[in-house]
């Protein structure tokens, strides 16, 4: 099996409940006085503003549950859950400063930064991605980033001092993105964040025309789909698969203990030399780390083309997801795109096949909203073409498909 990055999208999602407008209005202060250009926006849609000379801000709102983000450098960033429905009028939120002190940041990230280049580079591929999307993507302020690197625990980290402000060209946006945590561990990245979208003014057609094809078989248009049971009709196949251990791999054990064995007898590894039965301690060796290459796990389909509404349904006014073992969501509409082809140098030339990705479960059920969101991102890992769509794909949780035209 193709060896597959993991990753994990954080970010507080906001449920919109399609009502009637109202205005949401309140103050923001520090040490008693008014805060003027603090941004407040409903994190991940294109709904915000920033605060008058009086620290007052008001937004046009429909009613229903937010998440409201107060973001100010060098204050604590305040996010705020809240229903219109219960909400008190007006809104007042005290700013406190960052207890970091910003000399110290810089100067650690100068002392791990030598590979400063490369770093960003990393972060660029694992947090932006590497598809035709992300090459028309833009840090715009990269020198508020910096990295470093445990050696010891192999563990990949970014911080920023200040908002990101990324410029997705392919999509017409402008994004503000409020790092709060980016990890890499174990081929996993887990990154913490909330988003504020502007459009970009430009070639609206163009940007019309890729908004749909990056929502086109994205993880929101297929829970959508599934909360109207029209998945097969919108072009996905689902199916059920279960995951085993490789049972011909090695153990981790034995591969090190082989390693180690090769490594002390100064022999030279060659992979390709076959060996019917082993005459020694390094032949048996060598073919443990033949064997290393072989995958981890196999994948065992259980159910075939399952509808949406085996694995969907309802239970006091909340829409649930649950399914035995893992899913397997094939999007017949779009093909898979050359670089997702080529992303493993070692893995032969083949012609692209439909968007393939995987859903495996960390939790029993989870609760999926109307706007084709996860109550909780974390319950769950993306696997295969979803996990190669990553940052540049974003598209705020307020985009409709089609209302553009």
């Amino acid at each position: 099996m193709t060896k597959t990055i993991y990753f994990i999208l954080f970010f507080y999602l906001i449920f919109f409940k399609l009502s009637a407008q109202i205005n949401l209005n309140g103050t923001i202060y520090f040490n008693n006085e008014p805060q003027s250009n603090v941004t407040i926006y409903l994190n991940n849609t294109t709904i915000g503003t920033i605060t008058n000379n009086n620290g007052a801000f008001n937004l046009e709102i429909k009613d229903g549950v937010y998440q409201l983000i107060i973001s100010h450098i060098g204050f604590k960033t305040i996010k705020y859950n809240f229903d219109t429905s219960t909400y008190t009028k007006p809104l007042v939120f005290s700013l406190s400063e960052e207890e970091f002190v910003l000399d110290e940041v810089i100067i650690k990230g100068e002392k791990n930064n030598f590979k400063w280049e490369y770093n960003f580079s990393v972060f660029f591929r694992a947090f932006i991605g590497a598809s035709e999307f992300s090459k028309f993507c833009t840090v715009q302020n990269p020198e508020v980033l910096f990295f470093e690197f445990d050696s010891e625990n192999s563990i990949f980290t970014a911080e920023a001092i200040e908002p990101l402000h990324i410029k997705n060209e392919a999509l017409g946006y402008d994004i503000f993105y409020d790092l709060k945590h980016f990890s890499i561990e174990n081929q996993i990245t887990n990154y913490l964040g909330y988003s504020y979208f502007k459009a970009l003014k430009g070639d609206k057609k163009k940007w019309i025309k890729n908004r749909l094809k990056a929502y086109n078989g994205s993880q929101v248009h297929f829970y959508k789909s599934l909360l109207k049971n029209s998945s097969k009709e919108e072009g996905f196949v689902i199916n059920e698969f279960v995951r085993k251990k490789n049972k011909d791999r090695p153990s981790e054990e034995e591969i090190l203990k082989a390693r180690k064995a090769v490594s002390k007898s100064n022999a030279t590894l060659n992979l390709s030399r076959k060996i019917d039965i082993p005459e020694n301690a390094i032949d048996s060796a060598l073919i443990i780390l033949k064997k290393a290459k072989l995958p981890k796990y196999i994948d065992y389909l259980d159910k075939a083309e399952i509808a949406s509404s085996d694995i969907i349904y309802k239970e006091n006014n909340t829409t649930y997801l649950q399914f035995d073992n893992n899913l397997r969501i094939t999007y017949l509409r779009e093909n898979e795109e050359k670089g997702y082809i080529l992303r493993n140098p070692s893995s032969k030339p083949r012609k692209a096949f439909p968007q393939t990705s995987n859903i495996i479960p960390l939790t029993e059920k989870f609760i999926v909203y109307p706007q084709g969101i996860l109550a909780n991102p974390l319950d769950v890992l993306y696997e295969e073409y979803w996990s190669y769509e990553k940052f540049a794909h974003s598209l705020p949780l307020d985009y409709e498909p089609n209302s553009e035209n």
